[in-house]
């Protein structure tokens, strides 16, 4: 059985910050990456599989075949650090039965409507409203973009932040 040592919503998936700190911090041996759309990208999943650092194998996943190899054989052996490049991707891997008792936001990128809550993660209603679904279903959801910031919770950040 894996040992998902972290689950992480972070949109630009496998860049410099995951690989230099969170590799490090979680002692992950692989890298899944759940993105239907991704999966069906060849030549940007090879990007994402190169950007990895030697020895650290990365794997592209849909959301059906993640929840599937966790139900056949919980994704294998190794300590995984689980991606998702946006919060309704993590949602629907949720709903499907894949486990997350915990996730952190990292990174949702910018655009009309969102607001930078915490660093420079940004939320809006929809995203916040799916994360405290979540939550509500027994999810811890936090924000922390690198293991030297403290996590904030996300009802602290809803408090502040109306939406």
């Amino acid at each position: 059985m894996a040992d998902i040592s972290l689950i992480r919503i972070d949109y630009r998936l496998i860049h410099g910050q995951v690989i230099t700190k969170w590799m490090k911090r979680t002692n992950a041996q692989r890298i899944e990456v759940i993105d239907d759309k991704l999966y069906q990208d060849p030549f940007m999943s090879k990007i994402y599989i190169m950007a990895a650092p030697p020895g650290v194998k990365v794997e592209m996943l849909t959301i059906k075949d993640a929840v599937d190899s966790w139900n056949k054989n919980k994704m294998g052996d190794g300590k995984l650090l689980v991606l998702f490049q946006n919060v309704s991707n993590a949602f629907s891997a949720w709903e499907k039965g894949f486990p997350i008792s915990k996730i952190q936001i990292g990174g949702l990128g910018s655009a009309p409507g969102r607001k930078v809550v915490y660093n420079q993660i940004t939320l809006n209603k929809e995203d916040a409203d799916i994360l405290t679904e979540m939550e509500k279903g027994g999810v811890e959801v936090f924000f922390q973009t690198v293991p030297e910031d403290k996590p904030a919770e996300l009802q602290k950040i809803l408090k502040k932040f109306k939406f």
